[in-house]
């Protein structure tokens, strides 16, 4: 009787997730990428640096936000910025460890849930 009613509950689609490298040009400390956000889908872009450098990040969107991850940690875990909390999509700062750090974008639910797409503009800067 259970699972005939298991066979009832539609199906969610999938939230899509995509992952990007950063690779600054050579000579430059910096880059500028532009993209789009939907629903409650999420895009991570993977950045290395090492302790002590300087890193900040600025998030241009009317709607999009961001989270940074120190290495070793991403969604779930503390961020090291919440830019839903912590203003916005600006962050400077000196980068307590040496590894990969995560720049997550996304969109709060309330937004999510109607499925838009938001264009965004992120620029990284480690230097």
């Amino acid at each position: 009787m259970a699972t005939a009613a298991l066979l009832f509950v539609p199906a969610m689609a999938k939230d899509k997730v995509t992952t990007h490298q950063v690779h600054f040009d050579k000579g430059t400390s910096g880059t500028t990428v532009k993209g789009h956000v939907k629903g409650y889908d999420t895009v991570y872009y993977k950045l290395g640096a090492k302790a002590g450098q300087s890193m900040r990040v600025s998030l241009e969107s009317k709607k999009a936000f961001m989270n940074i991850f120190e290495p070793g940690k991403g969604a779930g875990d503390g961020a090291m910025f919440g830019g839903s909390t912590e203003g916005g999509g600006k962050y400077t700062g000196v980068l307590p460890k040496s590894g990969t750090y995560t720049i997550q974008v996304f969109l709060m639910r309330n937004e999510a849930r109607r499925g838009t797409s938001v264009p965004y503009t992120l620029h990284m800067e480690v230097d």
